[in-house]
């Protein structure tokens, strides 16, 4: 009996710990403009067979159901099939093909600005709290045509809840 009761302990000891082990940058964020600060969009970044991903749930500043129609028929390595400029800016994945590079930093990818229709190398970093520049857990979104020449937005992390609902009334 004490056998099977210290299995268990293990076990639930084992899961718990596997189930902290995710990456920081997983999860729920709500963009903000690097210009004016005003909310954008809500997003959830997630992995998918160790690939990252990111996909707007909601725009602060346009009405349900806008398509991209800006962009472009295909982008090379867009990971739904279909021309994009007919989708939904909600919905698919804008942000593609990342890899991990450590712990809370992901390279290697791809971002398309769905407003613009332009493409870009994207790079993604957590900034935990530090007290000092980041006060708020936050996303480190980096769209670059080089690795020197881009810029960044710093996204904050939210609940599923507020990134699923900024639709303007």
């Amino acid at each position: 009996m004490k056998k099977v009761i210290l299995f268990m302990i293990f076990l639930t000891i084992t899961v718990f710990c596997f189930a902290q082990t995710g990456d920081p940058v997983v999860g729920f964020w709500i963009s903000v403009d690097d210009k004016t600060y005003r909310i954008t969009a809500g997003w959830q970044i997630y992995l998918e067979n160790g690939v990252l991903y990111g996909r707007i749930l909601s725009l602060a500043d346009e009405p349900r159901g806008s398509i991209a129609s800006v962009c472009k028929a295909s982008y090379e390595n867009f990971p739904l099939p279909g021309k994009v400029n007919e989708m939904q800016v909600a919905g698919p994945p804008w942000i593609f093909g990342l890899t991990k590079h450590t712990s809370g930093e992901w390279r290697g990818g791809k971002i398309i600005d769905p407003e613009s229709g332009n493409m870009y190398n994207c790079r993604i970093i957590h900034r935990p709290v530090d007290g000092k520049k980041f006060q708020v857990e936050t996303l480190e979104m980096r769209g670059e045509l080089t690795r020197i020449l881009g810029r960044s937005q710093f996204w904050r992390r939210t609940t599923e809840q507020e990134a699923s609902n900024l639709w303007p009334n």
